[in-house]
């Protein structure tokens, strides 16, 4: 399995939408785009599994610059997220 990240996305796009483009160029294993966890609005980027290597760089070559719903997509292969300090000392009391 393959994982992808699509950035540039509207506002507007949702889940179904974007697995339609991507099920062009093979099997889609998920979908998820993230959402602000306060407001419930898209962050404007997503993940996409696909079921294997070669229909990972289809979908790369094949949508990364094009447009969906007035915006150009950036795709590329999902990097492993470092590490990030925990907290930030908000809300703290001393």
């Amino acid at each position: 399995m393959k994982k992808l990240y699509v950035g540039n996305l509207s506002f507007d796009t949702t889940e179904q939408q974007l697995e339609a483009a991507f099920a062009a160029h093979g099997s889609v294993q998920s979908v998820s785009i993230i959402v602000d966890r306060q407001t419930g609005r898209s962050r404007g980027f997503g993940f996409i599994e696909m079921d294997n290597e070669q229909e990972a760089e289809s979908a790369i070559s094949a949508l990364n610059g094009t447009e969906l719903n007035g915006r150009t997509l950036t795709v590329n292969e999902a990097r492993e997220r470092k590490g990030r300090p925990g907290g930030g000392g908000r809300g703290r009391r001393w």
